[in-house]
């Protein structure tokens, strides 16, 4: 057999991205350009015998797993290009495990053209959606957020750091108030309560060790407050590091990015890693059970679901996100190919509109996006409690779904008939290129449409 070629761009990016490291320091640390270290995160060259040799001295526990899991990495990336929608006759199974097997340069060939055609894919949206809303840069918000979803929602060693001090806090029960209080404790930091239900959430006076939560707080978004000001304390160098590496673009972003990473790592705590992904796989991702086990939030488990993205131990692929009741989604990542509409509201047919209205109420659906790719999805309203009268509670829907191939894990899949035609949905109508959609808002952006003023139909102009 020949040679393997070694094509690892998005574990050495993830590497450095957990490292906290910009590329020049990580070019710098295995004696590349810059250029260079660039091409091979993006896959345009392979890691050569030398720069592994590099990232063994410096990393050898990570370069070992790249190394190892290679095989399965390229079975399973190869069979995502040949089968990808935009194909019309997609490769039988044992014609793409063939092509593994015997040829692996030309797979890996492959594999980095679709990894290109994704990218690319994405940049265009990006470009069409900026274009088609008329707004211009990405807000700090946006770009912490952006920030995130490339790193794949998931950064290591804040991870495995709060894995660790789980274990070191709690052992292996649920993580407890007591526990959390405790440990803040040995960093000088005590915890008191305000009764005013106008006072913030959370306010931390640094001068005085003191950590004000407001009274009316549920109990889960008590430990998850407590839990974000330990990890932002005992986690404060990590955190640092890895906002100076970042590329957020201003003071507020990075400001952002900082208080993100420390909720980052307040999940992983409240929710640590393995036990969290084990139990998960063992109720088939049922919310409710993982909220009760672990006593966290019904949004904060499918938060955490969508970060189980360690290399290596990856849980199931979700896409998450959260809508308000003007549409607009609050919080996304996706691990699946559903990618988000950065402006403008969601498609009218997707169920989490009618969720945000009904609340407690847990719907799915079975849906197929424009490119063929089918999901099955779960969508659940949530109140907020104000605690007032005078205030109105914030009212929001989450939702969590994954690739249909993915629906024997995930226990919501059940009460969907899959025999039946999936739901036709898109990304948003300035996007979508469905023409027969009768719940179009807008045409899309791209494709220009024909009038008949002798014909009246509930979309008043046809898309050509």
């Amino acid at each position: 057999m020949p040679h393997t070629r070694l094509y690892a761009g998005e574990r050495l990016r993830a590497l450095r991205r957990g490292l906290g490291l910009g590329q020049p320091a990580m070019a710098a640390r295995l004696g590349l350009s810059v250029s260079y270290l660039s091409q091979l995160e993006n896959d345009a060259r392979p890691l050569t015998a030398a720069v592994i040799a590099e990232l063994r001295r410096h990393h050898p526990a990570e370069t070992a797993a790249i190394e190892g899991e290679a095989p399965a990495r390229r079975m399973g990336a190869l069979s995502d290009a040949l089968t990808d929608p935009v194909l019309d006759a997609p490769l039988a199974p044992d014609a793409i495990a063939r092509l593994a097997i015997e040829r692996p340069d030309v797979a890996d060939r492959v594999i980095a053209l679709h990894a290109a055609l994704r990218d690319a894919d994405a940049r265009v949206q990006m470009v069409e959606e900026v274009l088609a809303s008329g707004v211009g840069a990405r807000m700090p918000w946006e770009a912490v957020r952006d920030w995130f979803h490339e790193a794949g929602n998931y950064v290591d060693p804040l991870d495995r750091a709060a894995e660790a001090l789980a274990g070191e806090i709690a052992g292996t029960e649920a993580v407890s108030e007591a526990a959390l209080a405790r440990r803040l404790a040995t960093e000088g930091i005590a915890i008191a309560e305000s009764a005013d239900e106008e006072a913030p959430m959370r306010n931390f006076d640094a001068a005085r060790g003191l950590l004000t939560i407001n009274a009316a707080l549920p109990s889960e978004s008590r430990r998850f407050l407590i839990a974000h000001q330990l990890t932002a304390t005992v986690f404060a160098n990590q955190i640092t590091a890895i906002v100076e590496g970042a590329q957020v673009g201003s003071d507020a972003g990075r400001t952002l990015l900082g208080i993100g990473l420390a909720n980052y790592a307040a999940g992983a705590l409240m929710m640590p890693y393995a036990r969290f992904r084990a139990a998960a796989r063992a109720l088939r991702h049922d919310i409710d059970r993982l909220s009760r086990r672990f006593g966290v939030s019904f949004e904060q488990a499918c938060h955490r679901l969508s970060t189980l993205q360690r290399p290596g131990a990856e849980g199931v692929p979700f896409y998450f996100c959260r809508v308000d009741m003007a549409g607009n989604i609050t919080k996304r990542h996706s691990a699946t190919r559903l990618q988000f509409a950065r402006f403008g509201g969601a498609c009218p047919l997707w169920m989490v509109h009618e969720a945000v209205a009904i609340p407690d109420r847990i719907l799915v659906q079975h849906a197929e996006t424009p490119d063929g790719v089918r999901y099955v999805s779960m969508a659940k309203g949530l109140v907020k409690p104000s605690g007032s009268f005078t205030r109105a509670p914030r009212r929001y829907a989450v939702v969590l779904g994954c690739e249909a191939e993915h629906a024997r894990d995930f226990v919501y899949a059940d009460a969907i008939d899959r025999a039946a035609p999936p739901t036709p949905i898109g990304i948003s109508c300035r996007l979508c290129p469905r023409s027969d959609c009768d719940q179009r808002a807008f045409p899309p952006a791209d494709r220009a449409i024909r009038v008949d003023p002798a014909v009246r139909a509930i979309v008043p102009y046809e898309v050509t």
